[in-house]
């Protein structure tokens, strides 16, 4: 797809690559803006666990207020979502593998 060009593109698809090793098990989808928009990116399913994450190329990289919201309601009710982006991907990882 085009979006593998851009930096966050390349960055989404090595993160779901290393989502997969991580957890052998994991179902990774991909969330449809067009349908939802602000949802986050990528949406994984370990075990009984769920995870949302909205994909960013960089710390600084712009936040919409839907996305904010879409990621603290997905906290509020019961599951794991965080904003990932290469400088914090270690972290949230490491979060994902102490939740599952």
């Amino acid at each position: 797809s085009p979006m593998a060009y851009t930096p966050e593109g390349k960055f989404q698809a090595n993160l779901v690559r290393r989502i997969k090793k991580e957890f052998p098990n994991s179902l990774v989808l991909r969330n449809d803006a067009g349908y939802m928009q602000g949802v986050p990116d990528l949406l994984v399913l370990v075990g009984p666990r769920w995870f949302a994450l909205e994909v960013k190329r960089s710390a600084d990289a712009p936040v919409r207020p839907n996305q904010r919201y879409y990621v603290e309601h997905l906290c509020e009710i019961g599951g794991h979502a965080w904003f990932v982006y290469p400088e914090n991907e270690e972290d949230v990882i490491a979060a994902m593998r102490s939740a599952s």
